[in-house]
């Protein structure tokens, strides 16, 4: 119960303080050239349950990418992640859970212990993949590194969330404060999946390169 009150507190002070806001992705010559004209579907990972899993299987899908974890104010958005996953799956759309403990040490548990969390208190059926470091540096995913890259954006909190579109670039971030149920968030997901005439608002690639 503490820790929960706990958390709780943290979540409504970083949406005060900016807390749960973006962190600057580095930038250099390298990254960008490793990740010119690649996409995230070129990416191999593995699942929660230590699965090889290939990112291409998603292509023509819109995916929300977002870092989770078990203890944390925001542990709560499952449950509207899953709303959001059930209510546009069908249409094209894949929310992916990804566990990490970069902040505030909230995801300390094994696969299975998180695994285990979701889907006994969330009733979570949309993918989840191992846990990875979000955090520039050695040891970092490289789904992160391309996200940081294309969009000069890291998670700054839990729950962070990238726009992904149908070709694999980044086309939005949002912050942890933004909840699943966020009217511009589904409008942009809706947007992204062809549900409505305008385009996607595109945030401007780091490199000034135009999103593909």
């Amino acid at each position: 119960m503490k820790n929960k009150i706990a958390n709780t507190i943290l979540a409504a002070v970083a949406s005060v303080t900016g807390f749960a806001c973006a962190q600057t992705a580095p930038q250099n010559s390298e990254l960008v050239t490793k990740w010119k004209d690649r996409s995230m579907y070129t990416i191999k990972t593995t699942t929660l349950e230590g699965a090889p899993v290939d990112l291409s299987q998603y292509q023509g899908k819109v995916v929300l990418v977002v870092n989770v974890a078990s203890r944390c104010g925001f542990t709560g958005q499952y449950a509207g992640l899953q709303k959001l996953y059930d209510t546009y799956k069908d249409k094209g759309f894949v929310v992916l859970g990804i566990p990490s403990n970069d902040f505030g040490g909230q995801e300390p548990g094994s696969e299975k212990e998180i695994k285990e969390f979701c889907t006994t208190k969330y009733a979570v059926t949309f993918p989840m993949l191992s846990k990875e470091q979000t955090k520039a540096g050695s040891g970092q995913s490289e789904i992160y590194e391309f996200l940081g890259t294309r969009m000069g954006k890291l998670p700054g909190w839990n729950f962070s969330k990238y726009l992904v579109n149908k070709e694999g670039q980044p086309v939005a971030f949002y912050a942890s404060t933004v909840a699943p149920d966020d009217k511009a968030l589904a409008k942009a997901i809706e947007q992204a999946l062809g549900m409505t005439s305008s385009a996607p608002p595109q945030q401007k690639p780091a490199d000034g390169s135009a999103a593909k």
